[in-house]
């Protein structure tokens, strides 16, 4: 007999009603959170695309910009005016094209040097008068030339003259003038070509396997680990150089750090041939002195800036990785936050709530007008202090103020 409502028993479509609630709630629940998901997703997609195809320039306009002038394009009209034709005459600037003529190419720079060749006509011009000369210029490039350099020192042996046979060697000596100093003893190579290698590496980024390929062209034949054991040594004479560039870069007070990932070929006793491995450099910045420190690691961790920084006293600014902030506990260094960082988070914010998001973006640049006019009017650290506090610190109190009254779950986030 099948079983219906009427005979099932009321505690069991009591259980049935309560497991069906819970099923419902279970796909309800699941449900929200797929639709979290895909929110995310879609989000991620549209930040992927932005940075992809968007704009390098991080830019926002306010709609209601307190600094941008509004025109009154709303008119009313008055059905009492009458139209009146009245002939209008003005005066406009002639465009530059039509006032002046072409400048012609730009100068060469005077520290090139110059060969003149002169062209006679293929007749006689004999008796002629040269009344002027057309002079046309042209800038060429003479490729660069492997070449032998060879050092020739005589020796002079003392006690004796020439086809003359000493009576005793042991009056004899051997006089020979000293090798002129050379980057690296017994090394093939002059100064100049190590030097065209590495700018070629390191600045021009041109490879080494690329580099011996150039250099069979001229049918000079480098072998790959002999270049290598150049580069090894040169780096070993820049190491004080490199210690004088830290000492400088960590010595102003005043520091920006940051790190960016780079793929690093692994070791040859890896046994993974063209296999690479992801390693970071650390750049620290000098903006006193506007120069830069790289320092290599393998990894990401603290390690790195902590064995850098242990001798660095004064103001540390970083994006907020959490491996700075080690340094906020010492005493001896203040740490300070990147403003461009933090405006990140609300110019992505504006697309979920570009009222809330525009607020703190027309504060910050509020800031950069600050920030722009020291600039432009050339100030020193002391006269750019004093303007700051002057017109940047009321602007941040009011940031503080703003944020302060907003709650907490209206806050921007780190993105996924």
């Amino acid at each position: 007999m099948n079983s219906t409502p009427e005979n099932i028993p009321k505690e069991e479509l009591i259980f049935q009603l309560q497991q069906a609630k819970r099923e419902v709630k279970n796909l309800s629940q699941e449900n929200k959170t797929l639709e979290q998901e895909n929110k995310r997703l879609e989000w991620q997609l549209k930040e992927m695309r932005r940075l992809i195809y968007g704009a390098s320039k991080e830019r926002f306009e306010a709609a209601n910009n307190p600094f941008q002038l509004t025109l009154p394009f709303e008119v009313k009209e008055n059905s009492d005016t009458q139209l009146v034709k009245e002939k209008v005459s003005y005066e406009r600037n002639k465009p530059a094209k039509e006032r002046e003529p072409h400048p012609g190419r730009l100068s060469f720079p005077e520290h090139l040097p110059v060969e003149e060749i002169i062209v006679e006509p293929n007749i006689d011009t004999t008796g002629m008068i040269c009344i002027g000369k057309e002079i046309t210029e042209e800038l060429e490039y003479t490729p660069s030339q492997l070449s032998v350099r060879r050092i020739i020192r005589p020796k002079y042996a003392t006690g004796q003259t020439e086809g003359e046979q000493a009576d005793n060697e042991k009056q004899k000596s051997i006089i020979i003038a000293e090798l002129p100093s050379r980057p690296i003893n017994k090394c093939m190579a002059g100064s100049g070509l190590l030097s065209h290698i590495m700018v070629s590496k390191f600045v021009d980024h041109l490879p080494f396997y690329r580099q011996i390929e150039i250099f069979k062209r001229d049918k000079v034949e480098i072998k790959s680990s002999t270049i290598d054991g150049w580069q090894t040594a040169i780096c070993n004479l820049l190491a004080p150089l490199y210690d004088e560039l830290k000492k400088q870069v960590l010595g102003q007070g005043y520091l920006q750090a940051d790190e960016s990932p780079i793929d690093v070929l692994q070791n040859k006793g890896d046994n993974k041939k063209n296999k690479t491995h992801q390693g970071y450099y650390w750049v620290y910045h000098s903006p006193p002195q506007k120069i830069l420190l790289f320092d290599y690691r393998s990894g990401r961790s603290g390690d790195g800036p902590r064995e850098l920084l242990k001798d660095f006293k004064g103001y540390l600014q970083t994006d907020g990785y959490s491996v700075y902030d080690q340094f906020s506990k010492r005493d001896n260094i203040t740490s300070v936050g990147c403003m461009a960082h933090a405006r990140r988070y609300f110019e992505q914010a504006l697309k979920e709530d570009y009222q809330y998001a525009s607020q703190m973006l027309i504060m910050i640049q509020r800031l950069y007008v600050v920030e722009r006019f020291c600039r432009d009017a050339n100030f020193n650290n002391e006269q750019r202090r004093i303007y700051r506090l002057q017109q940047a610190q009321p602007i941040l109190e009011e940031m503080a103020v703003w944020i302060g009254e907003q709650p907490l779950d209206s806050m921007p986030t780190q993105s996924p």
